[in-house]
């Protein structure tokens, strides 16, 4: 009985379940002695070591009677075997002989193949692998968990939700190029290695910084400086003709952005309370420390705002907890519908940002006053404000406007020199000076 139940548990192995149906509807087992002798037997070799039934013939063994029998390899575990499926007779007989086989040398058969097999592993070898695999899967749910930790860290320390979602990103990108966030030096050289700006590379300094100060750690930053570049300013006409064909909460959203130079977030965060339509002004809470700031508005920016859906409870232009990347992906998909209707590519490099430069430009161009300029986009250093006396010079020097004085005794010529002013021509026995209106 114990050896019937050893050939029936290793047929098992060889062919399947006992009794199974191949997809021709025969059985995969040979018959017993009832069955009619006319009807053919089918028989699909299974590897005898795994079980598998993926086996390719490896050409013919010669055995010691002539006779030549069919080869097989299996293609899961690289052993190699013969096998004769010419009846049930001949089946039995293989059955038998790999009983007969010790279980020892079956083993060492099947890895000596398995290691002559390209591409196949030792198995001492693939456990190690294991091993190495959950214990960096373990260490990367660590860090995981700490970045977790990190975001509510900087949420208590009072950053704003973009400072956040910004310094949290990065570290998630170091992370995934191959940095250990707890080996600053890792962190040095994963940083050095990525193709980004020298004001991202700063960036990714101070998302680290703040991380090692959560876990009480020190570190000698690497030195990256943002370069500060001239920044991209179109024409009102361009502006126009973007929010003309944006949709209309879009539209609403640009507009603001125009006629009052605020920041995107805190136009984002705008809330209906803050909106008087019968006196047509905007209350602005600040972002980045700055004041808050009120604005009027046009007739057409109040009926924009007027005839947008109030779905958002006493939010303007998104629910509580809807980030502006967002809405900022959803602008970038709509422009560059326009830009490829109107075939301005310029309209590409519009930004919400963008808006902000151009307002504070044509302010100081209209008012010639800096410390308005400042107070009107919120800066807290005049040195932020400084480039659009720049950028109003170069936009409008064809259109420059100039200040002129006479003067008729050589005191007066001396005092307007030291005022600025510059020697044009004599005039009617009078010196002309002028100097630009900036």
């Amino acid at each position: 009985m114990a050896s019937l139940h050893k050939e029936n548990s290793t047929a098992k192995r060889i062919f399947g379940k006992v009794g199974a149906k191949n997809p021709s509807g025969r059985s995969d087992m040979p018959r017993s002695a009832g069955t009619s002798p006319h009807k053919p037997i089918s028989l699909e070799p299974r590897c005898p070591e795994c079980g598998s039934a993926k086996t390719w013939k490896d050409g013919l063994r010669q055995t010691s009677t002539g006779r030549q029998v069919q080869r097989y390899i299996c293609r899961s575990c690289g052993h190699r075997f013969s096998f004769n499926g010419s009846g049930a007779s001949k089946a039995h007989q293989r059955i038998s002989s790999i009983i007969l086989k010790s279980h020892e040398a079956i083993t060492s058969k099947c890895q000596i193949c398995a290691a002559q097999q390209k591409g196949a592993k030792n198995l001492a070898a693939a456990e190690i692998e294991k091993e190495k695999q959950a214990a960096g899967a373990s260490t990367l749910d660590n860090v995981k968990a700490k970045l977790v930790e990190y975001v509510w860290w900087l949420q208590k320390e009072g950053y704003s939700q973009t400072t956040i979602l910004g310094r949290s990103k990065l570290l998630k990108i170091l992370l995934k190029r191959g940095a250990n966030l707890y080996d600053p030096e890792s962190v040095k050289a994963t940083i050095a290695k990525q193709p980004w700006s020298e004001g991202r590379k700063a960036n990714a300094v101070d998302a680290y910084a703040s991380f090692l100060k959560m876990m009480g750690g020190k570190w000698d930053p690497p030195r990256y400086e943002g370069i500060r570049k001239i920044p991209f300013i179109p024409t009102e006409a361009e502006i126009d003709q973007l929010i003309a064909g944006c949709s209309k909460r879009l539209a609403a959203f640009l507009q603001l952005l125009k006629e009052t130079g605020i920041r995107a977030g805190e136009a984002w965060n705008l809330k209906w309370n803050d909106v008087d339509m019968v006196a047509k002004t905007v209350r602005v809470t600040p972002e980045k420390g700055s004041n808050p700031r009120i604005f009027h508005i046009s007739q057409k920016l109040a009926a924009m705002l007027e005839a947008l859906p109030k779905i958002y409870g006493d939010r303007v232009f998104s629910a509580p907890n809807q980030p502006l990347d967002h809405h900022r992906d959803h602008f970038a998909q709509q422009r560059k519908r326009i830009a490829h209707k109107l075939e301005n590519p310029r309209l590409l490099r519009i930004t919400f940002h963008t808006l902000r430069h151009w307002k504070g430009t044509m302010e100081y161009h209209k008012t010639k006053d800096i410390l308005h300029v400042m107070q009107l986009l919120g800066h807290k250093n005049i040195k932020n404000t400084l480039v659009y006396v720049q950028l109003a010079k170069e936009l409008f020097k064809d259109q420059q406007e100039y200040i002129s004085k006479v003067a008729k005794t050589e005191t007066e010529a001396c005092a307007l020199i030291e005022a600025g002013f510059e020697y044009i021509c004599d005039f009617n026995g009078a010196k002309i000076f002028r100097k630009p209106k900036y």
